[in-house]
């Protein structure tokens, strides 16, 4: 790695490292003046994500974290939807990401693969998939998460060995926003048939489902009764890979050197409610963000 970042004519690179290597990779790359795209999550601690920030500002370059549901062509049309009015102040939301779990799908197949090693993954369903929808929920609500009420635990996952995986396979959590919405995230490797990634917003005049269903990928029914389906995109899913156009944002913010649309700076924000969920759910109580 130090040899790579050593030569000048890279420029910007991607960071795909087990979690617990994000930050010091991340850290190291901007101190060489590279540009940087960080797999989500962010870092494994909420100082990590600080230092991340910081070494970003000193450099004077692009960190931007790979939080590819705000490229979703629904939830961009759903942002805009929501701007205008069309289910009028939210009320309440539930969204959700589940599947079967890494194993799944990932290069090595095992039920022993990094995801479940506490020591590189540190988190699990949480970090892999709980930070999609926590950060989504504040991108498509435009309001940061002030206080969470959470479980954060291991169900059922086991590894070849047969005992319980080292980092947590559910996460579900109830988020207080800024404004006083109220909602709930799930995040789970335990959903042992289709995989759920959908968000549901109530409001005061209807509500908004997306991802919902996979004929429509928006849904909205009026509280007069009018039903109004868009059919936009479907979200990717492990077996149906498309691109996501966040490489091309990053490039893009990295040449014309503007800020990055996904900065680490904004996620840092995102992450701060993830660790807070974490200890809400060891202490057993809520905890503000």
């Amino acid at each position: 790695m130090e040899s790579l970042l050593e030569e000048e004519s890279i420029e910007a690179v991607s960071v795909c490292v087990a979690n617990s290597a994000h930050a010091e990779v991340t850290i190291q790359a901007l101190r060489h003046g590279k540009h940087v795209l960080c797999e989500k999550p962010m870092a494994v601690t909420l100082e990590d994500c600080q230092k991340m920030v910081k070494a970003a500002e000193e450099s004077g370059k692009c960190l931007m974290i790979g939080q590819n549901q705000r490229f979703a062509k629904a939830h961009q049309e759903a942002k805009r939807l929501l701007e205008d009015g069309v289910i009028g102040d939210i009320i309440t939301f539930r969204t959700a990401f589940g599947h079967q779990g890494p194993e799944a799908w990932s290069v090595d197949g095992k039920k022993d693969n990094w995801f479940f090693d506490k020591h590189r993954a540190v988190m699990g369903a949480m970090a892999d998939l709980g930070v999609h929808k926590t950060d989504l929920i504040r991108y498509l609500l435009d309001q940061d998460i002030v206080e969470t009420t959470a479980k954060v635990v291991t169900l059922d996952k086991r590894d070849s060995q047969g005992s319980l995986i080292g980092v947590d396979d559910n996460a579900v959590c109830i988020y207080q926003m800024a404004n006083g919405v109220l909602g709930t995230m799930t995040a789970s490797w335990t959903y042992y048939g289709a995989e759920d990634n959908s968000t549901i917003l109530y409001g005061t005049k209807g509500i908004m489902r997306i991802y919902d269903c996979p004929e429509y990928s928006i849904q909205v029914e009026k509280r007069t009764g009018e039903r109004v389906f868009y059919q936009i995109d479907q979200i990717q899913t492990n077996d149906n890979q498309t691109k996501s156009g966040i490489i091309d944002a990053f490039v893009e913010a990295a040449v014309k050197k503007q800020d990055p649309p996904v900065s680490g700076k904004d996620v840092w924000n995102t992450m701060k409610a993830v660790f807070a969920s974490v200890k809400s759910s060891e202490k057993g109580m809520s905890v503000k963000v």
